[in-house]
C-alpha cells in the first residue's frame, strides 16, 4: 500500500527594495498567509538586479517568482492563483 504523497512547497523569492511600498505590501501578503520566501534586495544585488532585468524585460519591483514563474508587480490575484490559495 503506497502513502499518500505530499506537495511540495512551493519556492517563492520576492526581488525588493528598501523603499518600495508595494514590496512591503507584498511581502505583508505572503507573511499573513503562512507562504515561506526569500527576499533579494536588487538595490543591494546588482548581479540580482540585472538577471530580473534580463529575465523579465522590467526593473520595477517587486518582482515575485513563483517556482520560477516571474509575477511583475504585486498581482495579488496572480499569486494566490500560483499558490493555490483561495481568497475568502
Amino acid at each position: 500500500m503506497s502513502q499518500p504523497t505530499q506537495s511540495r512547497p512551493h519556492r517563492v523569492v520576492i526581488f525588493t527594495t528598501p523603499t518600495c511600498s508595494w514590496c512591503k505590501r507584498a511581502k505583508a501578503y505572503l507573511q499573513g498567509r503562512g507562504v515561506r520566501f526569500k527576499e533579494v534586495d536588487v538595490s543591494r544585488d546588482m548581479r540580482a538586479a540585472s538577471d530580473l532585468v534580463r529575465r523579465t524585460g522590467q526593473m520595477g519591483v517587486p518582482v515575485i517568482e513563483i517556482d520560477g514563474r516571474p509575477i511583475v508587480g504585486f498581482d495579488q490575484r496572480q499569486v494566490d492563483r500560483l499558490l493555490g490559495l483561495v481568497r475568502a
